[in-house]
């Protein structure tokens, strides 16, 4: 949505893809999406050999490949151009922020341009303080030193960007002078109340900062920026401040009658840059161990998030508050997983079997383009877990009917589960972007069927030659 805003776009030209690159990319590992992991288990209940984290790589990125092609040269064509939900921010609070290249910034050296704040989302660059010079006209191409004061105008958001960018910190008070950590800054807005008491003196008058714990990064007045510097301006009733603070201060300064209205910003608190090569690390430490076999991928996500845990890439609090149990979607997978089970011993899926595959028989590969077109009808009407459990003994029986290995239809049965591009019901991602991308059921079917289409046929071609019959 920031790129559709930076570039003028509509969203609804971005987010499908985002969606469909999304699914794409999941099905290149085995943790990529959570229909692998459920076809994985479903195999090693069956006693066949556990995928590898990369093994079904060898379908998956040509898959993605093709999907991508195909996105980049043919949908642009399919993609209704729709205004987002999303409101413009020319109409919202405007503020005047300052911030500092830092010294030792990675920016530093750097251009306008290369450092990205030629094209912000929710603000512009205005003029740049080197020393005792000013540059008003800053172009693009102007490089950036250790020590220069940027003055950006935008609405409240543009601070939140701005704290984003590696090597920028607050000029003016920042919350580092509060001795908050990272985890603990966030971003609030209040309204000035009559009976504040640092109404007509400045903000260094008021000793606004030690009183309140928070540190003033701008104001705004009547909706306009108030331009100079923070400390030097005088307060006035209906003044909006936009403050750098800890979570406390909302509860702390709610209902106080210093301010009218106290609001804090979603999603605000800056990240920590010094521990990123660490989380990084990790990262391929996770990937390493399960792909040398000193780890199973649940072991080596588990001990990696116990990592990023005790080596303060996250903290506890945090953590458990990014953790959420998506309980209708257990509910159903689940669900899914009983009803498997019950095709099977019922003999439902025998059945099924019989009617795929006519009395004078199929050759192996007409039953596993049967196979993977069952599994994507499945998927566009219920959730793709639900689907791969409930085809995959049907999967396993066509396999024992025809004398031939299961492993190709395994492998038709995982793909096909996530290939849902034609409705916004199949995958959680394609629900994700149908608000905000004001998108129909028309345009998922109207992109997504020959999407579908692309995909099938390089699955069904790749597969047969990495897992034969």
């Amino acid at each position: 949505q920031e790129w559709a805003q930076r570039l003028r776009l509509s969203a609804s030209k971005l987010l499908l893809p985002l969606s469909y690159a999304a699914i794409l990319g999941g099905t290149c590992t085995l943790i990529g999406t959570s229909t692998n992991l459920v076809v994985d288990g479903l195999v090693q209940e069956k006693g066949l050999p556990a995928f590898g984290i990369f093994d079904v790589a060898w379908v998956g990125v040509p898959v993605l490949l093709g999907g991508a092609a195909f996105m980049l040269l043919i949908s642009r064509f399919l993609l209704p151009n729709r205004a987002s939900m999303a409101s413009q921010w020319e109409d919202a609070r405007e503020y005047h922020v300052e911030m500092l290249v830092a010294k030792g910034s990675p920016l530093a050296g750097r251009t306008i341009q290369d450092a990205g704040l030629r094209n912000l989302t929710y603000g512009f660059l205005t003029d740049i303080q080197r020393d005792e010079r000013l540059f008003t006209a800053v172009g693009p191409e102007m490089t950036l030193q250790e020590g220069d004061l940027l003055a950006f105008v935008g609405v409240p958001e543009c601070a939140r960007e701005l704290q984003r960018i590696n090597g920028l910190q607050a000029a003016h008070g920042g919350a580092h002078k509060l001795g908050l950590n990272n985890h603990q800054r966030h971003l609030v807005e209040v309204v000035l109340s009559p009976e504040f008491p640092g109404i007509g003196r400045s903000v260094k008058e008021t000793g606004f900062r030690t009183r309140y714990q928070a540190a003033i990064l701008s104001i705004s007045r009547n909706g306009k920026r108030v331009p100079g510097k923070v400390g030097e301006q005088c307060l006035k009733v209906g003044d909006t401040l936009l403050l750098e603070t800890s979570q406390q201060f909302v509860e702390q300064y709610q209902y106080r009658r210093d301010f009218m209205l106290v609001s804090p910003l979603k999603d605000s608190t800056p990240p920590d840059f010094r521990r990123a090569p660490v989380a990084v690390a990790v990262l391929v430490a996770m990937v390493m161990a399960n792909v040398l076999g000193l780890a199973s991928t649940l072991e080596a996500a588990m001990f990696a998030a116990g990592l990023m845990i005790a080596l303060r890439c996250v903290t506890v609090n945090r953590s458990r508050m990014n953790v959420s149990v998506n309980l209708p979607v257990l509910v159903v997978i689940g669900a899914s997983f009983a009803l498997g089970k019950a095709m099977e011993s019922s003999g439902a899926a025998a059945w099924i079997v019989e009617q795929v595959i006519p009395e004078g028989g199929l050759s192996p590969f007409m039953a596993l383009v049967i196979i993977y077109l069952l599994t994507a009808v499945f998927t566009e009407m219920i959730t793709n877990n639900a689907a791969a459990v409930l085809v995959f003994p049907i999967a396993i029986g066509v396999a024992e009917q025809l004398g031939v290995s299961p492993m190709p239809f395994i492998v038709a049965v995982m793909f096909a589960a996530s290939a849902s591009f034609m409705t916004p019901l199949g995958y959680q991602t394609n629900l994700m972007v149908m608000g905000p991308g004001g998108y129909t059921f028309r345009d998922y079917l109207k992109i997504g069927f020959p999407m579908s289409v692309v995909v099938a046929v390089i699955s069904l071609t790749v597969i047969p030659m990495v897992w034969g019959f």
